[in-house]
């Protein structure tokens, strides 16, 4: 793998790292299966594109984004709190219909952003390649959302979030809006998700409404194998875990694709993908059936 290649694989595991932190917000804290990101990553980078080729600030575009993927959260969960609709319908209703606005947000299938000013842009021509620079700027976006989130969900707000995914109806008992934190957590979780379809498009230099496809896959691979090199003891760890399970995935990926003795093509990514998702499934299996094992063993009883 040359030096571009890894540099490349870590910054698209850290763009991706903010997907995995909102399908670790959705499917770990809420307990709420949101195939809505598939949907709201490429609606991250329309809105993003088509405002920074209107001329407007990166970091508001990126901003937009944000708020474009919550609203499309807050469809998900309005379908399911609101009108009873089954939590995995209700964001396939709004993962397919997103596939429309999208379409709708540009105007056509793809926009390229060739001569637009990122949020990379004022970085460049610092001294430090291009190919540096990007996985550095896009790491620090990430190390203050992970640094706010870890906060947000210590708060007592978060905590009653929390506490809405362990036990609904106990929440309900203590007092708790269940449907208000359930709202808040799915805007949340595709409001990152929009954040990372921008960063996607800004580091890439084009939105797509195909960028989405598989974006739930690549988001549960990273929170599965961040949590199986980095058991989660604390609410912070779990959040550094989806980072370093999504750069992890991004890089075995890439050493698949990069081994000329495998001989996989870049069209082999799903089969890839699915062969690293069930791995990291397995493992944790083999490894807690080992330790029964030998905890079992008669020199162990001894």
């Amino acid at each position: 793998m040359t030096e571009i290649a890894l540099f490349g694989a870590i910054e698209i595991g850290l763009v991706y790292a903010l997907v995995a932190i909102g399908v670790y917000l959705s499917f770990r804290i809420l307990d709420f299966p949101d195939l809505t990101v598939d949907g709201s990553f490429p609606l991250g980078a329309a809105v993003c594109a088509v405002l920074l080729i209107a001329g407007v600030n990166p970091w508001l575009a990126s901003l937009a984004a944000a708020l474009a993927g919550a609203a499309a959260g807050l469809v998900t969960a309005t379908l399911n709190v609101r009108f009873k609709i089954l939590h995995l319908l209700a964001s396939i209703l709004t993962m397919i219909a997103l596939f429309s606005v999208n379409l709708r947000v540009m105007g056509r299938p793809n926009v390229a952003l060739l001569m637009q000013d990122t949020v990379l842009t004022p970085f460049y021509g610092l001294g430090i390649p291009d190919h540096i620079v990007r996985p550095l700027v896009v790491g620090v976006i990430v190390a203050v959302v992970v640094l706010l989130l870890a906060r947000f969900l210590s708060s007592e707000f978060g905590l009653a979030m929390r506490a809405t995914g362990v036990n609904a109806r106990m929440a309900r008992a203590q007092g708790v809006d269940t449907d208000a934190h359930v709202y808040a957590g799915i805007a949340l979780s595709n409001a990152l998700t929009g954040l990372a379809g921008a960063l996607f498009a800004q580091t890439n230099g084009f939105a797509d409404v195909t960028t989405g496809i598989g974006t739930i896959v690549v988001g549960l691979a990273a929170v599965i194998v961040g949590e199986t090199v980095l058991p989660a003891r604390t609410l912070a760890l779990a959040l550094v875990g989806c980072v370093a399970g999504s750069i992890l995935y991004r890089l075995a990926v890439q050493l698949a694709l990069s081994a000329d003795s495998i001989g996989l093509q870049a069209s082999d990514l799903n089969l890839v993908t699915a062969v690293l998702v069930a791995v990291a499934l397995i493992l944790p299996r083999l490894r807690a059936k080992a330790s029964r094992s030998v905890s079992r063993s008669p020199s162990a009883a001894k």
